[in-house]
């Protein structure tokens, strides 16, 4: 089923102070043309410079993720990208008239109820995935950080944390679909050990903490010159601590909200990547560097797959039309399976399938919700293979082409009524003794449905009898 992108309807603003940077800043999602995708503007800046929301432009991950871009930063991205892509839009302009996000309460929520009140509206334009299709790993052995990515029809995201400490302990968080986040990770607020808290404060950092945008826990008995400390540093007279635990003894939305919320900033970190996922992630100890490392390596799965993947003009004019296509080809509607080819050379063919509701085979296939049989795409790929061959002879009309084996054939999509199906095939080895070793892929919208690996020998008809012939 095709998913149209999505956009806000009208232009939303929330206002809040910066965790690091302790200065007021008011942010605005404003809706965005189709295929923008997530992009952060300055307004407080000369020329208002965007900031594209793209992995390539992290320059920091100490303490929450920073991008660069024109000349302009922006701090602690990921809670507002969590929202965005927990909400399911896909293109929203996000102004703000200073260097941090607003920590708000720590968490995705209040973003995702402004979100909310700024109606989602659909596009026109297809949403693209990244569907995986082989495993990807990624570890960290200083930090003790591991990731894997496998293939998965929707965005899934398991978290293991573990910190060797006897208040958080051993936790683990997963959503099965991003439909789960508004509901179970988006109001799990960001945590900080008391210890690191200290040391952050002594290094005058997180000028706008505050006990109701984080989560303190304590690993141990705190003295009282400690509490009188926090008292003066966050201006309360209720800081207290109560043995281990959390500070002021602070109710959680969930047992595990901790591991909820290094779910949370793997969705907000991952958003980098710039395009919605389809696989299933699963993480260990996770923390924004790690996220960002795991980022950039499926930003780059994605080029090496764009590089491999082909565009193809299907409006330029064909080389072979079906005319030309029986003059090779023996088969007859309704087995002909190809309509036309766009593309020859000596050692590889594309051909064209122009998929209607009127196949003869829909008629039996699933005819109310018609799919394209797996076996005729690769008896399809191999009619197309078969015009390769048969022009390496003088009078193709005399031959016929059999199948000797098929090897690694993979269905990634479905094919159905309207599709324009592509079959790009490339030899392997040079076509010798009648033999042609053939690699194809095949594709709808530039994008890989089936491939497969064959081969094939032409024989020559005598007589109405097959006989095997040999060529250079």
């Amino acid at each position: 089923m095709n998913v149209k992108q999505q956009t806000i309807k009208h232009p939303v603003s929330v206002s809040g102070v910066g965790l690091h940077t302790g200065k007021q800043v008011n942010l605005t999602f404003v809706p965005a043309p189709e295929n923008h995708g997530y992009k952060f503007q300055r307004v407080d800046l000369p020329d208002n410079p965007i900031i594209d929301a793209d992995v390539d432009n992290v320059v920091d991950t100490s303490r929450g993720t920073t991008l660069e871009q024109n000349g302009a930063r922006v701090h602690t991205t990921e809670h507002v990208l969590a929202a965005l892509v927990g909400m399911e839009i896909d293109n929203c302009l996000i102004q703000l008239d200073g260097p941090e996000m607003p920590i708000m309460d720590g968490s995705s929520m209040p973003f995702v109820k402004v979100l909310q009140q700024a109606e989602i509206v659909e596009q026109d334009a297809e949403r693209i995935y990244f569907e995986l299709t082989e495993n990807l790993t990624f570890e960290d052995k200083v930090k003790n950080v591991e990731m894997l990515a496998v293939p998965q029809d929707e965005f899934r995201v398991t978290v293991m944390v573990d910190y060797n400490s006897d208040v958080l302990g051993t936790q683990h968080a997963h959503i099965y679909n991003v439909g789960e986040f508004k509901t179970e990770i988006a109001m799990c607020r960001t945590f900080v050990f008391l210890h690191e808290l200290e040391a952050l404060l002594a290094n005058n950092l997180i000028k706008g903490g505050d006990l109701n945008n984080a989560i303190v826990l304590v690993a141990k008995e705190v003295s009282k010159e400690q509490i009188a400390h926090l008292q003066k540093v966050f201006h309360r007279e209720d800081v207290e601590i109560k043995g281990k635990g959390i500070l002021n003894n602070t109710e959680l939305h969930f047992f595990n909200e901790p591991a909820r919320h290094k779910l949370l900033d793997i969705v907000g970190d991952l958003a980098l990547v710039g395009m919605p996922l389809k696989m299933h992630i699963l993480a260990a100890r996770p923390g924004h560097a790690g996220n960002v490392a795991f980022a950039k390596k499926i930003k780059e799965l994605i080029k090496s797959k764009k590089r491999r993947n082909p565009t193809f003009d299907l409006n330029k004019p064909s080389v072979l039309n079906i005319y030309d296509i029986q003059k090779l080809l023996p088969h007859r509607q309704p087995f002909l399976l190809i309509d036309k080819i766009i593309e020859i050379t000596p050692e590889s063919v594309i051909g064209v399938k122009n998929v209607t509701m009127n196949e003869e085979f829909f008629k039996g296939h699933f005819p109310e919700n018609p799919v394209m049989p797996g076996v005729l795409l690769i008896e399809a790929m191999a009619q197309t293979g078969g015009i390769l061959i048969l022009k390496t002879v003088p009078d193709p009309e005399n031959y016929l082409t059999f199948f000797m084996k098929i090897d690694g054939v993979k269905f990634r999509s479905q094919v159905i009524p309207g599709d324009s199906v592509v079959f790009d095939l490339k030899l392997v080895t040079p076509i010798r003794r009648g033999i042609c070793h053939m690699k194809g892929i095949a594709y709808v919208n530039n994008k890989p449905v089936m491939e497969a690996e064959m081969m094939a020998q032409i024989v020559k008809v005598k007589n109405n009898e097959p006989t095997l012939v040999h060529t250079s």
